[in-house]
């Protein structure tokens, strides 16, 4: 089950460089043309957005390098290979998200006050370039059809590129209707309320999975009453879950059963049982458990629960 696993991740981390590669060059090209109509035109939105692609360039070479170490087999260094350097990239790309996101909503309010002078038509015309470019590289991220904090950090970053340049087309053409010039650092300022929360969240995960918290969706004291049911154990004490990666949660726990399992040979068989419980139950593949008989508890340091 474990080789599947691992086999499946390998598969799957390859099937994720192509559409990273097609939508980072997409991001490069549009984040090119946003800082030109954005310098021509003096528009904050537009200039906001390049900055946040230029963020979602960077954030998106983090992914395709991450999705490439992901490959690398393990070693005795590194007996997890380099699965966590996915989340390390998600963390990454979610600090320099929320640092544009700040910036622009600073510079938008400011220009709330003080709106400047734009050209709307070069405005329109290099955000509805943008617009159709970040519509591809939805397309293209929507064909990943299961995918770990990497490659969900990549598609929420075109997600919010598609609204961010469907909002600077709006405000353009809201400056060259109405001549409400504040629509652009309106705009700004809504690309910046878009960016933080989200940002914020794929922060909280990463940092979860770096700290070593218990992974979304297993309850510990569901996990214990399910091991307690299995025939022949007594006790569940030291028990962890943490993840090494966002589809990798490893599971540890002493178990103490009864004094025969140790002498009939049902060990092995107590042990099958165990994991495929955590395997059904909980989507916990990689399990450790460490069978102990009844007293041995009193030979352990008192450190976990």
């Amino acid at each position: 089950m474990g080789h599947d696993h691992e086999h499946g991740v390998r598969d799957a981390a390859v099937t994720h460089r192509r559409p990273l590669t097609i939508v980072l060059a997409i991001s490069s090209v549009i984040l090119v043309a946003e800082v030109v109509g954005g310098l021509l035109s003096g528009s904050l939105a537009l200039l906001a957005d390049a900055g946040h692609m230029l963020a979602d360039v960077a954030g998106l070479s983090l992914a395709l390098v991450a999705a490439t170490l992901s490959l690398r087999p393990a070693t005795a260094e590194r007996t997890w290979g380099y699965r966590r350097a996915e989340v390390v990239a998600a963390a990454a790309q979610a600090g320099l998200l929320l640092a544009v996101g700040i910036a622009i909503l600073v510079e938008g309010v400011r220009r709330l006050v003080e709106p400047p002078e734009l050209e709307t038509g070069v405005m329109f015309w290099f955000a509805l370039v943008a617009l159709l470019g970040n519509a591809v590289s939805v397309l293209v991220m929507s064909r990943i059809q299961s995918g770990n904090l990497n490659t969900r950090a990549a598609s929420l970053e075109v997600i919010t590129d598609a609204l961010g340049a469907l909002a600077v087309v709006i405000a353009s053409l809201l400056i060259a209707r109405f001549g409400w010039l504040r629509a652009d650092a309106v705009i700004s300022i809504a690309i910046a309320l878009l960016i933080v929360p989200r940002t914020l969240r794929l922060l909280r995960e990463s940092v979860d999975v770096l700290l070593e918290a218990t992974p979304r969706g297993v309850d510990l004291e569901d996990v214990r009453a399910h091991l307690l049911g299995v025939a022949h154990v007594l006790e569940v004490h030291d028990l962890h879950a943490t993840q090494v990666a966002t589809d990798l949660p490893v599971l540890t726990a002493h178990v103490v059963v009864e004094d025969n399992c140790f002498h009939d040979g049902h060990l092995p068989q107590l042990l099958d049982e165990m994991q495929t419980c955590l395997a059904d139950h909980f989507d916990v593949e990689h399990s450790t458990f460490q069978f102990e008989p009844p007293g041995h508890g009193t030979h352990e340091h008192a450190v976990h629960a």
